[in-house]
């Protein structure tokens, strides 16, 4: 088996495998305009093309030499995410009924590339991908990789990305899981909030 189709098959079995990028879609996707959405996965994709350029260019072996930043970098995340559990809560516990379509209609202009920066961040954030690329990515990142194969694994990695969480939100904007989400909306928004928090208290408690 040839070093892209590994890289390939890899990169999309640790995509598939549930993380806050898969939440932060999939809650996006049933409480916004599918376009905001579609926004948030280009922010997440632009996260994992960075990580991988860093891998490539030899991230785990500063990671390794210098552990402080490590770890400061983890405990950044690990706020990022407990503030974004917190946002969830603090909604989910708020009186509101008002259905998702009207949210919708009024949200503001902004709303797209706000949500591009919180895919982004939210990915920049995730420990699935500073673990993934601090080690096992970077297994089969070496120095006798041609610039041409290095692009080449860009742009596969940023498609998989892309194809893979376009694929979610499609599903997840159907018009029957958008109507039980509007069902049980306190109680998605209050599970996604605790487990933001709980991925974020986690990294924190666990950074030694």
């Amino acid at each position: 088996m040839s070093l892209f189709l590994t890289i390939a098959i890899v990169h999309f079995m640790a995509l598939v495998s549930p993380g806050p990028d898969f939440l932060f879609v999939s809650q996006t996707t049933i409480s916004r305009p599918r376009r905001d959405a579609l926004w948030g996965v280009a922010g997440i994709t632009l996260g994992v093309v960075i990580w991988a350029m860093l891998a490539l260019l030899g991230w785990h072996i500063v990671l390794e030499k210098m552990t402080w930043l490590r770890r400061t970098l983890i405990v950044c995340g690990g706020l990022y995410l407990c503030w974004m559990g917190w946002q969830l809560l603090r909604s989910a516990w708020r009186n509101n009924n008002a259905s998702t379509d009207a949210a919708n209609k009024t949200a503001p202009a902004f709303a797209a590339p706000h949500t591009f920066l919180r895919g982004l961040l939210t990915n920049l954030a995730n420990p699935k991908a500073l673990v993934y690329f601090g080690s096992v990515f970077s297994l089969f990142v070496n120095s006798d990789m041609d610039i041409a194969f290095r692009i080449s694994l860009l742009a596969l990695i940023a498609i998989e990305t892309a194809a893979w969480f376009t694929f979610v939100a499609l599903v997840f904007a159907t018009p029957f899981i958008r109507a039980r989400y509007q069902q049980l909306k306190r109680g998605i928004d209050a599970a996604t909030g605790a487990l933001f928090f709980g991925f974020g208290v986690f990294l924190i408690a666990g950074n030694k």
